[in-house]
């Protein structure tokens, strides 16, 4: 899954031609339009607002706050910015309409692929300089004094936040053998020129007399399924873990001394996974608007997704000193911003007609607003153990 990917050379994010869109292989919140970056970017100022205000080397009115009053940079950190869009939705409102938090923002891209970040640089020459790039989430943690260190910057406090990236990132797909009562690792093989999916060794029973009974074969990894449901599932079901999700998880909340970090993305809770109709797991390919499971076919010509396990990454962020503030349907998150936008217009913009069709589009749970779920989590400077702030967002779990 990563080579199909990532590959410099044959890999699918590393395609000259565009692969969203309409004449693409797939929509995106970004595709709709621009507002979805608008929405972000007028949340995004609030926060930063917030920040200033409760910053232990100053504090600002919030009317000041959010006209940009200070002179303590704020930074925004995106990590999967593809061609750069999302980026330059939310640049080009903040320049419009946060002038002089504009003046003081920098925005930051954590991008490892050179081709991308040319394609990037291309989308973002209008901003200069305002925009920096990062090979990867390390280069981005600094001494104790920064509260989001970046190179040839000190001070300030930030948003580390990622679209559609955990889905993304490569998975382990498992399979579950009913009469061993063992889960085992599916790997590929090559058989008559093709790809195919075969048993690997390793798995054991695990200790059935503790909640979650069977072990997984993935070392570290936990499969959060109790005995009752395991002795249901049907032999051949399957299911996959991502690692790699809940690393990158804990090392952006290793990043970010104060602030917030946020995903909007595919997911499900740990007990959803276990669902009868995903039987064949979530993992999925996308090619010309249609999905398939057949993620070994065509590799580099198709894109390969897999649902976030958001229990999995609020638990790393949480371990790693963060507050969980909101867990959510993107239809709330993003209606709980636009219900302020209305109150005063003059602050966010004009809703034109194309900004409502957009919005329903972004909303709607027959289009985008149900299948995508946000989470944020904060650290506060300066607390320890961190204060939990006020909710802002209602939580899908108590609905």
């Amino acid at each position: 899954m990563e080579l199909a990917l990532y590959c410099p050379i044959y890999g699918y994010y590393e395609r000259e031609e565009d692969i969203i869109g309409r004449r693409g292989d797939y929509y995106t919140n970004v595709s709709v339009g621009s507002l979805f970056g608008e929405l972000l970017a007028f949340q995004f100022a609030e926060w930063l607002a917030e920040c200033q205000m409760s910053s232990a080397q100053r504090r600002v009115p919030r009317a000041e706050a959010e006209a940009g009053a200070g002179t303590e940079a704020m930074r925004i950190v995106e990590a999967g910015a593809h061609r750069g869009r999302l980026a330059k939705d939310v640049l080009g409102w903040m320049r419009e309409h946060r002038p002089g938090l504009f003046a003081r923002l920098e925005y930051w891209i954590v991008e490892p692929s050179d081709r991308q970040r040319v394609w990037q640089q291309r989308t973002l020459g209008e901003f200069g300089h305002k925009v920096r790039w990062a090979g990867e989430l390390a280069e981005l943690t600094g001494p104790p004094s920064s509260v989001l260190h970046v190179p040839h910057s000190a001070g300030g406090r930030g948003i580390v936040f990622s679209n559609e990236l955990l889905d993304a990132l490569p998975v382990h797909r498992l399979g579950w053998d009913a009469g061993e009562q063992v889960w085992f690792e599916w790997g590929v093989t090559l058989q008559a020129g093709r790809f195919v999916w075969t048993r690997m060794e390793g798995g054991g029973p695990g200790d059935r007399s503790q909640p979650f009974g069977a072990a997984s074969p993935i070392p570290g990894v936990h499969l959060s399924i109790g005995n009752e449901l395991l002795e249901r599932l049907p032999d051949g079901f399957s299911t996959e873990v991502c690692p790699a999700a809940e690393q990158w998880w804990h090392r952006a909340a290793g990043a970010l001394e104060g602030g917030k970090l946020l995903t909007i993305d595919y997911g499900l809770t740990a007990e959803e996974f276990f669902m009868p109709e995903r039987k064949e797991s979530t993992l999925r390919a996308h090619r010309r608007h249609q999905s398939s499971g057949d993620v070994l076919a065509d590799p580099g010509e198709q894109d390969i997704t897999a649902h976030v396990n958001f229990t999995a990454i609020r638990a790393a962020g949480e371990s790693a000193g963060l507050t969980t503030d909101a867990f959510l349907t993107q239809a709330q998150f993003l209606t709980a911003i636009a219900a302020r936008t209305w109150k005063d217009k003059r602050s966010f913009g004009p809703w034109t007609p194309e900004r409502t069709r957009q919005f329903h589009t972004l909303t709607h749970p027959e289009h985008l607003g149900r299948s995508f779920r946000v989470l944020l989590q904060s650290r506060i400077r300066g607390e320890n153990p961190p204060k939990r702030q006020r909710a802002v967002f209602r939580s899908y779990e108590t609905e």
